[in-house]
């Protein structure tokens, strides 16, 4: 069967959720090998992060090229290039003589493992909208969900068998399938007729607009902050695992579950409101439960005499669960803003995004992974300057709504006006 007549929505979430699963991956199944790679080449745990830090700066960076590359050479070229670069350097990480070339190969991996959410934010925006657009988008995240509960649990296994480098060669063949699926079952969605222009003048230009559009930055704003007051207790993982809770490596799971578990609950009822309930219900829901979560950490880190499982990590469900109840609809009501430009948008999005996850790990994760009420503090400000965010744009749309009520008013007592005898 041809891609010309392949239904393009067949494999779309599988691919979709796959692509979307190599940033989780790539961050969460280094965790339990930490100890091991800081004891083979002789470097601490400010070293160590730098390997998450890297990793997410160099995805930040290039988060702003690839839709506007797969605006210009169609979606499924720069996701299958992409991925295949990344399998390299997957291979190159599993073969580090030493730690510079580990943190290359991770700034590399970088590079290219932003190219699946990014471009494949604007295929969901390409070829569905409406409810169909944000019940693709809710699947796809549902799916994606499962990914840092497995990611840790997937690289403590492999630990066992062949060290931390076995976790990048695991890395390498998911990969390489990866990049094999998407070469065949992926059907372009942005046909030549649609492309534009590759060139710094417009790309910035673009940029431009899209930045100079004011509602884009409360959007934006909190569509990412939103994830990273749950991403500043996955950054915090591995002292938080091993210190504060007193696990070993296989406790990794009493962390990651309860925040998958919300993922994927959130994205399921995202999926069943969607058509049946307004953008402001389900993203207010969002933080409803976002801020429920914030709200029982802070109880339990005042009550508990010490941090203890499940009562420690349960609330993150409730966090997770909120995430992808808002995600999804602030995702798509952001790419709607500029319909000529969603690959732009989506990476001028993801560029924000990544670089406040980064600045998360290697500045907010390590200055207040001490203790369960530090945590639980910087995560409650993200989270209410997410809430913040989302009411400046519920404003500025009351207020255009409201001068268009009146423009329209207006025109029409003036065609009264123009239509009465003199």
């Amino acid at each position: 069967m041809t891609s010309a007549t392949r239904d393009p929505r067949r494999y779309l979430p599988f691919l979709l959720a796959a692509l979307s699963m190599i940033g989780p991956f790539s961050i969460d199944a280094i965790f339990p090998g930490f100890p091991d790679i800081g004891r083979d080449f002789g470097v601490g745990a400010v070293a160590l992060q730098q390997l998450l830090s890297v990793y997410l700066l160099a995805y930040a960076v290039m988060s702003l090229f690839h839709g506007a590359l797969s605006d210009a050479y169609g979606r499924k070229p720069v996701i299958v290039i992409a991925m295949a670069v990344y399998t390299v350097a997957s291979v190159g990480a599993a073969l580090a003589p030493s730690f510079s070339f580990l943190l290359g190969c991770r700034i590399l991996q970088g590079l290219c493992g932003g190219a699946g959410i990014v471009v494949g934010r604007a295929v969901v925006r390409d070829t569905m909208h409406g409810e169909e657009a944000q019940r693709m988008m809710s699947k796809v995240m549902m799916i994606f969900g499962v990914a840092p509960a497995i990611a840790p649990i997937v690289g403590a296994w492999l630990l066992g068998i062949d060290g931390w480098r076995g976790i990048f060669w695991a890395l390498t063949g998911f990969t390489t399938l990866l990049t094999l699926g998407v070469s065949y079952f992926l059907v372009e969605s942005h046909p030549p007729a649609h492309r534009t222009v590759f060139r710094p003048r417009p790309l910035l230009r673009g940029y431009r607009a899209i930045l100079s559009d004011l509602p884009f930055w409360p959007l934006a704003i909190a569509a990412s902050v939103n994830f990273s007051g749950l991403f500043l207790y996955i950054a915090s993982a591995p002292h938080l695992i091993r210190d504060l809770l007193g696990l070993g490596a296989s406790g990794f799971p009493w962390l990651f579950v309860p925040v998958v578990s919300g993922m994927v609950a959130g994205a399921f009822v995202s999926g069943r409101v969607a058509g049946r309930a307004s953008a402001a219900r389900t993203v207010s829901w969002g933080y409803a439960s976002m801020l429920s979560s914030c709200a029982l950490n802070l109880i339990l880190a005042v009550t508990l005499d010490h941090p203890r499982v499940p009562w420690s990590t349960l609330p993150l469900a409730l966090y997770g669960c909120g995430v992808q109840l808002a995600f999804p609809t602030l995702t798509l009501v952001l790419l709607d803003r500029f319909p000529e430009q969603r690959g732009g948008v989506s990476s001028v999005q993801a560029f924000g995004s990544l670089i406040l996850t980064a600045l998360v790990a290697g500045v907010l994760s390590p200055a207040l992974s001490d203790n369960m009420l530090t945590l639980a503090i910087g995560a409650t400000t993200i989270c209410l300057i997410g809430l913040a965010a989302w009411m400046w744009y519920v404003s500025l749309e009351r207020r255009r709504l409201a001068r268009a009520k009146a423009g329209a008013a207006s025109s029409v007592v003036s065609q009264i006006e123009r239509n009465e005898p003199g």
